[in-house]
């Protein structure tokens, strides 16, 4: 079961990732991908590490998803990913073509081979205007292109507004 759960910044996305992690009582593992480039950021980490169960696994990964995917990939494991959109921006800031579209792929891949339950948490950037800056800009495409893509690949989407998650595809309740 794939799940892809999108929103925008603190719309309760990672919360309901953990709650449909917990109903399907398996072995929960993390795919951590932020990075903590200044206070802010380690505080939001912070308050993320001290949420979760301890028994929880977490792999922190900033870069190499696919190979994150693949280690944490078991029958047994409920994986979430939190957060891609994260991964993405490491990804662009890299300034690396060939590493971006090498992950990327890579992970498109992995995820259409991944036997266990993997809920993905990302941030919808592309409801508003075009933003200004070419690498906003570029960020926002990339992001919804991904979107796309794993979308296709997913059971179940859903998008997150003020805490309320609604189906795009599939269904809430579908573990």
């Amino acid at each position: 079961m794939k799940t892809l759960i999108l929103g925008g910044v603190k719309s309760g996305k990672s919360r309901l990732a953990e709650n449909r992690a917990l109903r399907t009582e398996k072995p929960v593992v993390i795919i951590a991908t932020a990075t903590a480039g200044d206070e802010e950021m380690q505080a939001r980490i912070n308050h993320h590490q001290q949420s979760r169960p301890p028994q929880w696994q977490v792999i922190e990964e900033p870069i190499c998803l696919a190979s994150a995917l693949h280690q944490a990939n078991t029958n047994n494991n409920c994986i979430i990913i939190d957060c891609l959109t994260l991964w993405l921006t490491n990804l662009l800031l890299a300034n690396d073509t060939t590493t971006l579209e090498k992950e990327m792929q890579a992970f498109i891949t992995t995820l259409a081979g991944t036997t266990g339950s993997v809920i993905m948490v990302s941030n919808e950037t592309s409801m508003g205007i075009i933003p200004m800056g070419d690498l906003t800009r570029r960020y926002c495409d990339e992001a919804g292109l991904l979107h796309q893509k794993i979308a296709q690949q997913c059971d179940n989407v859903l998008l997150t507004i003020a805490g309320l998650p609604m189906t795009l595809k599939g269904s809430i309740d579908n573990d």
